[in-house]
């Protein structure tokens, strides 16, 4: 078959309207984020919210998941069996979450979101391959998604191996190694021991963060105000989620 060809400006018609067809068919400073947001409030869990539509409201809608998650008032929400039903015909997240694949931080716990609110993506310290690339592009370009939060987090195995590797020239194995030459650029070397990994973990957050804001498809959804990139971080200590700049 024949495809349409992709045009410097945007996907084909015909491609856009397959890629969506195969999404929705049924098959088809800082900013703290346990703040107090004006969504914060509890609702039913059973109704479901209305999908936030601009970044600043992506934004707050996680905010007030994460202060439900670490005031344990979590709700668990659309996961009703109406909910179920509803998501065959179709998905309409509203935020790609780059995390870790760490195991205490899965983005719909410590962010108290359900079924068909978030598109996550997950490597090992965040890194950037074109797998991961190619997954938060899918979500904003063609789910219109307004937000894309890389989540970095308090004592993260992958930058603290990364570290330990460049300190001590220890070659690490298989694919690991690629995981920690990603990490190496934020390698934060005015700092010793422990506060070397803390910062790392950061400044990894950030350049991973830069990277993404800098892809021409998503800078040009950023310029027109469509999108925003923002990085984060989650304390194991606090359960909080709170943006770094």
């Amino acid at each position: 078959m024949k495809q349409t060809p992709r045009t410097n400006s945007s996907v084909g018609g015909s491609r856009r309207t397959l890629l969506r067809a195969a999404v929705a068919g049924g098959a088809s400073g800082a900013l703290l984020l346990g703040g107090t947001p004006a969504s914060a409030s509890p609702g039913p869990a059973t109704a479901r919210r209305p999908r936030p539509e601009t970044p600043a409201r992506a934004l707050r809608e996680l905010a007030a998941g994460n202060r439900r998650w670490r005031t344990f008032r979590q709700q668990h929400p659309h996961e009703t069996s109406a909910v179920r039903e509803e998501l065959i015909s179709g998905q309409a997240p509203f935020a790609v979450v780059l995390g870790c694949i760490d195991s205490r931080v899965p983005p719909e716990l410590v962010l108290d979101q359900g079924l068909g609110d978030l598109m996550t993506v997950r490597s090992a310290g965040e890194v950037l391959d074109e797998a991961v690339l190619g997954s938060v592009a899918y979500g904003v370009l063609e789910l219109d998604i307004p937000l894309v939060m890389v989540l970095g987090h308090q004592s993260c195995g992958a930058v603290t191996a990364a570290v330990h590797a460049e300190e001590t020239g220890e070659e690490l194995p298989a694919h690991i190694q690629y995981i920690a030459d990603r990490i190496r650029p934020a390698i934060d070397h005015s700092q010793q021991g422990a506060a070397r990994v803390d910062s790392t973990i950061t400044r990894n957050v950030r350049m991973v963060t830069r990277l993404l804001a800098q892809e021409p498809d998503l800078a040009a959804r950023i310029a027109t105000g469509k999108l925003e990139v923002v990085g984060a971080r989650y304390e194991l200590t606090s359960q909080l989620v709170h943006t770094v700049a």
